[in-house]
């Protein structure tokens, strides 16, 4: 994907010096672009805790290239295995709900016990790092050529007129590597010249739609409007949503999914409005250990920082401002879980399937 004209992935290795490892600091999209420079993996782990770096894929990534930067400072033999495992232990502990991040971990350590040396480690560490990131944004692309279709469909239905989607958050290529997982069929359908628009939720309390969706969609040249989280409902009453498509941080075996707050009260909206809930995920997301959503998937609580102050741009500088009354307190749970019974279908790097065990393991039989 592009910013100003430019392709970028959200995660690359600096050109002159491989040893650093480069990315944006999202949150001050969209009034300025900023690099960020990773040097350590305690870099890494600030930027998944801090939410520099935001999105289930693109957590994963930045651990997997972490740990490619905790080998870099490793010492060779015994010290430097247990160097390793206190880096992975650091980072598991960055934030608790996007299952990316955990089986990135387990596969960088699990390709890492078979290095029986330092130099062997940062190869093994960068390629398998470099793997990740090639695999999500395979993943994410395929998403797209599957999810296209049902975008085919409905403007078929519509005589071509606009076919008006829905999103929440942002799952976008920012919060991937590339592509994204919800966006991924919007922006084909639209190179295609498919005509559609899109309702972009602005997802409160950190705005990560009217922020970062809406300047993905912009940069791209999609067409698009910021609405508030609650305007949806509304819309969907009066016929101006044709499907919603979302992204996960987490989905179960019997098809529960985990995503940024208010999800589920668009979903719980687009059932009494018969209008199709889809759910893109790459494989990465799936935890197969987990059954019941509701009951077995952690959620986040965040600071009440977030909700009770909003970031703004002002006379060329962010400003952040107080919206509440100072001493009241506040409340701020990062996801909340989406059962499968009102999701349409999940749309994945195999194909579409139903939200439901056997949904899932008809495409993930493995």
């Amino acid at each position: 994907m592009k910013l100003q004209g430019k392709h970028y992935r959200t995660i690359w290795l600096d050109e002159a010096n491989p040893r650093i490892v480069r990315t944006f600091d999202q949150r001050y999209f969209p009034f300025q672009i900023i690099e960020e420079a990773l040097y350590t993996y305690e870099d890494a782990a600030e930027a998944i805790e801090e939410m520099h770096v935001r999105g289930a894929p693109m957590i994963g990534a930045t651990a997997a290239y972490g740990l490619y930067l905790a080998t870099l400072a490793a010492p060779e033999g015994d010290d430097g295995a247990v160097f390793l495992q206190n880096a992975a232990a650091s980072l598991r502990e960055t934030r608790p709900t996007a299952v990316d991040l955990f089986h990135c971990i387990e596969r960088m350590m699990a390709e890492l016990a078979h290095a029986t040396d330092r130099e062997t480690r940062i190869h093994t560490a960068l390629s398998t790092a470099n793997a990740i990131a090639d695999e999500s944004a395979e993943q994410c692309r395929m998403i797209g050529v599957h999810g296209l279709e049902i975008v085919k469909a409905i403007s078929a239905r519509k005589d071509d007129a606009p076919v008006n989607i829905l999103t929440h958050c942002n799952a976008g290529w920012l919060a991937c590597i590339d592509y994204g997982t919800a966006t991924a069929p919007i922006y084909l359908a639209h190179d295609l010249g498919i005509p559609v628009h899109v309702w972009v939720d602005e997802t409160r309390p950190r705005n990560q739609g009217g922020k970062i969706t809406a300047l993905e969609l912009q940069q791209h040249g999609v067409p698009h409007t910021i609405i508030t989280d609650n305007a949806g409902g509304h819309l969907m009453q009066h016929g101006m949503v044709d499907m919603v498509i979302v992204g996960t941080d987490r989905t179960t075996r019997q098809g529960d999914v985990a995503n940024k707050i208010g999800t589920y009260l668009k979903a719980l909206a687009a059932k009494d409005n018969g209008v199709p809930f889809y759910v893109a995920l790459p494989s990465s997301t799936l935890d197969l250990n987990l059954r019941d959503g509701l009951k077995e998937i952690p959620i986040e609580q965040r600071s009440e920082e977030e909700v009770k102050y909003v970031w703004g741009w002002k006379e060329g500088e962010i400003h952040k401002v107080l919206t509440t009354p100072l001493e009241s307190p506040a409340a701020n749970y990062g996801f909340d879980v989406t059962p499968a019974r009102l999701i349409t279908g999940l749309i994945t790097e195999r194909g579409i399937c139903e939200a439901s065990e056997a949904g899932i393991l008809g495409l993930f039989a493995e």
